[in-house]
C-alpha cells in the first residue's frame, strides 16, 4: 500500500495552506470574539478552487480526487473550523449530491458556478425537532401542477444566511416516514424564502449558521433531485460526503492542538524546566499524535475507498466518529497543557476546544455513529444497493 501523496494532491494542500495562512489566520481571533462570517474568505477559496476540488473539470470544478477534498479540509480547519465547514457544507453536501444524484441538466445549470465559487450552497435538513430522526420532519411539499410548495422550516444550517442555493428536505408524503422525504434545489430570493442568523454559539462562531423558513414557496418541479421518496437516500449519501470532510478537518485541529502543544511546553518553565520535560505533559502530546495518526488513517481509508467508487458508509462514519472525539480529546487536553492561559483568548487552544465540540454533534452525533458501528459489527446493518454511486476517480466523460 502507497501513502505517499501525489504531486497534484500536495499542490491541493500547499493551495489551501497558503489560503488559510493569507486570510484566515491574520483575522480568526478578531472574527471570533465578533461572531462575525468573513464573505472575502469565502470567496477566496473559491477562488482558488477549493469549493470545487473534486467536481469534475466539465462542469467547472478542479476535477481532482476524493482524497485532494480530504486535505482542503484538513489545512482549513488548522486555521479554523469555520471555514471548514464551508468545504463541507458547499462541496460535500450539496455539490457532490447533486453531482450524485441531479439530472444533465441540474448538473450542467447548477455545478459550474458552484464549484467556481461564484455562488454558494447550503444544505437544509435539520429541523427545530428533527435531527438525528431524519424521517421526524415536518417540512412538506406539495404536488401543485408543475410545482412543488413548500411549508416547513429547518434549524441550525450553516451559510443560512450567506449561501444563494439551497439543497432541502421535505415530505411529499407526510405519512411516508423516510421514504416520504423528497430533495429540492431553492434560490436565494424565491418568494415565500426567509433566512435568520443564530447568535451565541459555544463555538464556531466565524462561521454562519441559522435558518429556512418557507411559507407556501413554490418550487419548480424540474428542481426536484432524484425521485419523489428518494430524499432520504440522497440525504444519507450527502453525509457519507459531508463526514469525510469532518473527518478530514478534525484531522487538521488535532494538528493545530500538537503544534500549539508543542511550542506552549517549550517555553513555559515550571520548578525550574520546561514543562515539556515532564512526563505528564509528553503523554498529552502523545496522545495527540496518536490520535492524529489514526484520525488521518481512517480518513485516508474512506478517501481511497471513494476513489474507488466503492460503498463506504461505514468506513467514513467510523473515520468522522474517530476524528472528532479525538479532536476534542486533543483540544481539552491542549487547554490543560496552558493552564490558566488556555481559559483565555491570548492562546488559541481556547478557540479549538469551543470548536471541537460541534463536529461531535453535527452529521450524525457521537452516539449515533457509535450505535452505526455496532450494528455493522454485529450484522445488524448492512449498505444496500443504490441506484447511484457517487463517480469513481479519474471521472469519466459522461459523468
Amino acid at each position: 500500500m502507497d501513502f505517499a501523496l501525489s504531486p497534484e494532491q500536495r499542490a491541493i494542500q500547499d493551495l489551501a495552506r497558503g489560503v488559510a495562512d493569507r486570510y484566515i489566520r491574520p483575522r480568526i481571533a478578531a472574527l471570533d470574539a465578533e461572531e462575525r462570517f468573513d464573505r472575502e474568505i469565502m470567496a477566496a477559496m473559491g477562488e482558488a478552487g477549493l469549493l470545487g476540488v473534486c467536481i469534475p473539470e466539465r462542469y467547472g470544478g478542479g476535477g481532482m480526487d476524493y482524497v485532494s477534498l480530504a486535505l482542503a479540509a484538513l489545512e482549513i480547519e488548522k486555521a479554523d473550523t469555520a471555514y471548514r465547514e464551508i468545504i463541507s457544507v458547499h462541496l460535500g453536501l450539496t455539490s457532490l449530491a447533486i453531482l450524485q444524484w441531479g439530472t444533465r441538466a441540474q448538473k450542467e445549470r447548477w455545478l459550474p458556478p458552484l464549484a467556481r465559487g461564484e455562488r454558494f450552497a447550503g444544505f437544509g435538513l435539520t429541523e427545530p425537532a428533527a435531527g438525528s430522526d431524519v424521517a421526524g420532519m415536518i417540512t412538506t411539499a406539495r404536488r401543485d401542477g408543475d410545482s412543488y410548495v413548500l411549508n416547513g422550516e429547518k434549524l441550525w444550517i450553516s451559510l443560512a444566511d450567506v449561501a444563494d442555493v439551497f439543497l432541502v428536505f421535505a415530505k411529499t408524503d407526510p405519512e411516508g416516514s423516510h421514504r416520504g422525504v423528497s430533495a429540492f434545489i431553492l434560490e436565494r430570493g424565491m418568494k415565500g424564502l426567509k433566512t435568520g442568523s443564530i447568535p451565541g454559539k459555544l463555538g464556531v462562531r466565524a462561521g454562519n449558521t441559522g435558518s429556512l423558513v418557507f411559507q407556501d414557496l413554490r418550487v419548480p418541479a424540474d428542481q426536484r433531485v432524484g425521485e419523489e421518496g428518494e430524499g432520504f437516500r440522497i440525504a444519507m449519501t450527502a453525509l457519507d460526503n459531508g463526514r469525510l470532510t469532518v473527518a478530514g478537518g478534525a484531522t487538521g485541529l488535532i494538528e493545530a492542538c500538537i503544534e500549539a502543544s508543542v511550542a506552549y511546553a517549550e517555553q513555559r518553565k515550571a520548578f525550574g524546566k520546561a514543562i515539556g520535560e515532564y512526563q505528564l505533559v509528553q503523554q498529552m502530546i502523545a496522545k495527540m499524535v496518536r490520535d492524529r495518526d489514526a484520525s488521518y488513517l481512517l480518513t485516508m481509508r474512506a478517501a481511497w475507498m471513494k476513489n474507488q467508487g466503492a460503498r463506504n458508509t461505514r468506513e467514513t462514519a467510523l473515520a468522522k466518529w474517530y476524528a472528532s472525539e479525538a479532536a476534542w480529546r486533543a483540544a481539552t487536553d491542549a487547554v490543560q497543557i496552558h493552564g490558566a492561559y488556555g481559559f483565555s483568548r491570548e492562546f488559541p487552544v481556547e478557540r479549538y476546544l469551543r470548536n471541537s465540540k460541534g463536529a461531535v454533534i453535527y452529521e450524525g452525533t457521537t452516539q449515533v455513529q457509535e450505535l452505526m458501528q455496532g450494528e455493522y459489527a454485529l450484522g445488524l446493518r448492512r449498505d444496500g444497493s443504490l441506484r447511484c454511486e457517487l463517480p469513481a476517480w479519474p471521472f469519466a466523460e459522461d459523468v
